[in-house]
């Protein structure tokens, strides 16, 4: 196991408030958040604003990784040690890990995320560590929703099972997924808690408001269609540009895309093959897609499921309007069942080209007041106050700042 060192310091989070300091007494209480990279996913950027939100609170943070890696690097809160376990596979953390647990005796272990958190208990137990190891789940846990993961994803659930007594707590970041975690990996006694995920915070409005010249965006112009996430088999782009297809028979819409992965090529001929390569333009990732977001008539959402979905609440944020599939589990919950936003049959091109054919009512029916207020029921401190509650109940005697 490498020794921690400090994060590089961050531009974009320099004027984060120094950390509560206690005083005399009981030690602060002290968490590690474990989780894979820092790849510019959600998980990764959630992580990384609750390790900061629990800092405000005087608790000892300690990132630890699998491998220290990923756009978000840059984004590393200043002062946050981190632990480099420099492992070539999953399953090679867990001796590692049992390692900083035997070292650093955390109160709290915090995994993020399938094989991750199979790794942590398995770590507490050859450890024999007294932490307390909460799994967070971010994702459905079905071997129906695989997608073409890795075989060992269909038996997640079965692990949580097996590892159950290990398990102090498991966060589920939506309802849909913490009534899965009770179902089918048979978690249950109260162990199972919803905390949804932290996306609103103090720098939004000034990131929203970031300047972004894209020539789709100059008035006057046709309508622009934005959608923003990993290019996988889960989210899937294939039924939204069918969808575009379909809709630019009546309506000479255009759509971006922002975001990188392994289906980047296909879904560049899927464009060429449908003769959309002038009204589709894929922008790769971008750290920062709400200006995009903001400036566009509506945000698309294909996937075939979610866990929660951070980039819809963004878009909520940015007042702009939203067409979903209405997949489990996250969508339907934060548009509350279309009242924040259209909900469309999954993998269905027809029915979100339709949807798609009345962008120009779309601000109309959802004003931007109305989805921002929605929006802001996300809030980095609505999220942290409930992991300190949870922290707090696992461990009482520590110290923390109220």
């Amino acid at each position: 196991m490498s020794v921690a060192i400090s994060a590089p310091s961050s531009k974009r989070l320099t004027d984060v408030s120094t950390p509560v300091r206690m005083g005399n007494g009981p030690r602060p209480m002290s968490v590690a958040i474990y989780m894979h990279d820092l790849t510019g996913g959600g998980v990764e950027r959630q992580s990384l604003i609750i390790a900061e939100e629990f800092r405000r609170y005087g608790v000892d943070v300690t990132l630890v990784l699998h491998r220290l890696q990923g756009q978000l690097i840059d984004q590393l809160p200043p002062g946050l040690p981190i632990v480099d376990l420099k492992s070539s596979r999953t399953l090679m953390d867990v001796p590692r890990l049992a390692r900083f647990l035997r070292a650093k005796k955390p109160d709290i272990l915090l995994s993020n995320v399938d094989l991750n958190n199979v790794a942590a208990l398995l770590a507490k137990a050859i450890s024999f560590s007294a932490s307390k190891v909460i799994i967070c789940q971010h994702n459905p846990i079905s071997p129906s929703f695989g997608f073409g993961e890795k075989w060992l994803y269909r038996y997640i659930a079965l692990s949580y099972r097996v590892l159950s007594s290990l398990i102090s707590r498991a966060v589920a970041v939506s309802e849909g997924l913490a009534a899965e975690l009770e179902d089918i990996a048979g978690l249950s006694n109260g162990r199972v808690l919803t905390i949804n995920n932290p996306v609103m915070g103090p720098d939004f409005q000034a990131r929203c408001e970031e300047l972004l010249d894209h020539p789709w965006y100059r008035q006057p112009g046709p309508p622009v269609f934005v959608t923003a996430g990993r290019l996988v088999a889960q989210k899937d782009h294939e039924t939204m540009i069918r969808a575009l297809s379909l809709h630019r028979r009546r309506f000479n819409s255009r759509l971006i895309i922002l975001g990188t992965g392994p289906l980047d090529a296909q879904l560049r001929q899927l464009v060429i093959d449908l003769g959309l390569t002038q009204a589709v333009d894929f922008q790769g990732f971008q750290p920062n897609v709400l200006p995009f977001i903001r400036q566009a008539n509506a945000f698309l959402l294909s996937s075939r499921c979610e866990g929660f979905v951070n980039v819809l609440v963004e878009a909520l944020g940015c007042g702009t309007p939203v067409i979903a599939a209405d997949c489990q589990y996250g969508p339907a919950e934060i548009l509350d069942r279309g009242r924040y936003g259209v909900l469309v049959e999954q993998q269905n091109a027809s029915a979100m080209a339709a949807a798609m054919d009345k962008v120009a009512t779309l601000r109309e029916r959802f004003p931007a007041e109305l989805l921002r207020q929605r929006a802001n029921e996300y809030s980095y401190a609505a999220c942290a106050s409930r992991y300190m509650a949870l922290f707090k109940a696992l461990a009482p005697h520590r110290a923390w700042a109220s």
